[in-house]
């Protein structure tokens, strides 16, 4: 791909108007947005984590700021990046609050803006999605510039991609025309699933015991260590390329003036975490480095910070005016000021979060809705459909749970034993309100929503919830929640799944081992 084709690839993106460009070789600051598939918070170095390796997350928050409490609205990539490009929460953006979507064309990105005010835009492998992105009159739209995936390599496993993402960026930085900031999405797909089982053990040397602990609602056994061990080498990979990245800035003498962003767009492809709304799936590790523009480099942020607020950050640093650029108003607020040090640099006391469809599985394609808070102290929740399977429906693999060798585990545990308290907190469905303290339950076990001590937690968390919602117009706080289940699934292959599985027909999904599929449903009491 020549020069020349790259720029008119960048031009046909400018599809809407309303932000300036600025004049040649201006000082506006680069940004480098590294974001892994499926990496939870604390796995990184940073964090104390022991067995992940992450030299360059490290880096960058010693030379930076580490954020302690960086939440995602809603924990499946779709959603989540949506909320990313957008700066709104998933229950402001219509279809875009599901998976595998059709996202929908009213909304602008902040790349899109960024591009018409003079940045070169671009990125690598995965950016938004999975789902299916068109303009209003039906052309082809591309959410974050055109892709640079031409340069391969050889993985260390089967699974990873062969995509060389470094070299794709360096493919970028030679593409960028002399004196334009640049803004790139390096998107891995690692450690989405699938692993080559027991790699971390064979290809990086690590051991079963390097596991410091093995979270409470899983087994601790040989294969979920493995499972573990496996996706801490993928992270490892992810992080690989962040090093050679700054490398290539350093040469070019890029660093002092660009933004690094380094974070997950949700936690980890295990049972209970990824695409479920409690909390521990929409915390993630997030480290920011600008050396010319961080002040006090090193600071550790106890605050709690949204996706929603990269893009508005990313639209001050680039002296665009969210009232003119044509994008819909913002939920997330602006982190330069946090960045740059100044007082009053803003931060929240609480995060909400939430889930509509992540994935099919149901009958006729519902999904399962959820909304949460959390604050330093409590985590509420609130189930509004609690007679649906929160990860699918067993005799269809519950299909929000991604297929692994610690979902088959527990599986099996319960085929061989019958009850299964493990089975139960990963895949069994939930009481209408949940409420946790995370003094002393960091993993969300003990449910105090009907402890007699707790009652008036619950109701003020509660009514700080659906305050927040109606204010920021939730449908579902205004009668209107069907809404989310009448939005078409874009997977055709996936659409109807449960229905036509129900029918007799043979289907097979991708993502979860054949055995996940139960043989009779499960009844409940």
């Amino acid at each position: 791909m020549t020069r020349n084709t790259l720029l008119i690839l960048a031009g046909m993106l400018v599809i809407f108007t309303g932000c300036a460009r600025q004049s040649p070789g201006d000082k506006r600051p680069n940004i480098l947005f590294c974001i892994a598939d499926d990496q939870s918070f604390p796995h990184a170095g940073a964090y104390g984590c022991d067995w992940v390796n992450t030299p360059s997350f490290d880096r960058i928050a010693q030379q930076g700021i580490l954020f302690n409490r960086a939440f995602t609205p809603n924990a499946k990539c779709a959603p989540s990046r949506s909320c990313i490009v957008t700066g709104r929460n998933s229950w402001q953006l219509e279809a875009a609050a599901n998976h595998w979507c059709y996202f929908p064309p009213k909304f602008k990105t902040y790349a899109e803006c960024l591009i018409e005010s003079g940045y070169f835009v671009g990125h690598t492998q995965k950016g938004w999605g999975p789902g299916i992105v068109k303009t209003a009159d039906g052309e082809s739209r591309e959410l974050l510039g055109p892709a640079f995936n031409e340069y391969k390599t050889d993985p260390p496993t089967g699974h990873i991609s062969n995509n060389d993402y470094a070299a794709n960026f360096e493919a970028f930085l030679d593409a960028k025309p002399e004196g334009e900031p640049f803004c790139f999405w390096y998107g891995s797909i690692e450690p989405h699933r699938r692993y080559e089982y027991r790699s971390g053990v064979s290809k990086a040397g690590k051991k079963l015991s390097d596991v410091d602990q093995v979270p409470p609602y899983w087994p601790d056994c040989d294969t979920v260590r493995n499972d573990m061990l496996d996706y801490a080498l993928e992270v490892e990979y992810f992080d690989s390329h962040i090093g050679r990245m700054l490398r290539m800035l350093e040469e070019r003498d890029l660093l002092e003036n660009t933004l690094v962003i380094v974070t997950s767009d949700h936690g980890m492809p295990f049972p209970g975490v990824k695409g479920m709304p409690n909390m521990i799936a929409n915390r993630v590790p997030l480290a920011m480095m600008w050396p010319g523009g961080i002040h006090q480099a090193g600071r550790i942020f106890d605050g709690f910070v949204s996706f929603t607020d990269f893009a508005p950050t990313f639209l001050e640093l680039a002296g665009i005016s969210i009232e003119e650029s044509g994008m819909q108003p913002m939920e997330g607020q602006s982190l330069v000021a946090l960045l740059k040090g100044k007082a009053g640099s803003p931060g929240r006391d609480f995060m909400v979060f939430g889930k509509e469809r992540t994935d099919v599985g149901r009958p006729d394609d519902v999904g399962y809705p959820a909304r949460g808070i959390a604050d330093r102290d409590f985590v509420y929740i609130m189930n509004i459909h609690p007679e649906r399977w929160p990860a699918g429906n067993p005799e269809t693999g519950y299909l929000d749970t991604d297929g692994s060798p610690t979902k088959s585990f527990i599986l099996n545990d319960r085929r061989l034993h019958g009850e299964s308290w493990f089975w139960q907190q990963n895949f069994g469905k939930k009481p209408a309100e949940e409420l946790y303290e995370l003094k002393g339950d960091p993993w969300l076990l003990d449910n105090l929503a009907d402890n007699p001590d707790f009652q008036d937690v619950k109701v003020k968390l509660k009514q700080q919830l659906l305050e927040e919602l109606k204010a920021e117009g939730d449908p579902r706080m205004f009668g209107k929640g069907g809404e989310f289940d009448k939005y078409p699934y874009a997977g055709e292959k996936h659409r109807d799944f449960y229905n036509r599985m129900m029918k007799g027909e043979q289907l097979e999904a991708g993502w979860v081992n054949p055995t996940d599929f139960e043989k009779e449903a499960i009844i409940t009491k």
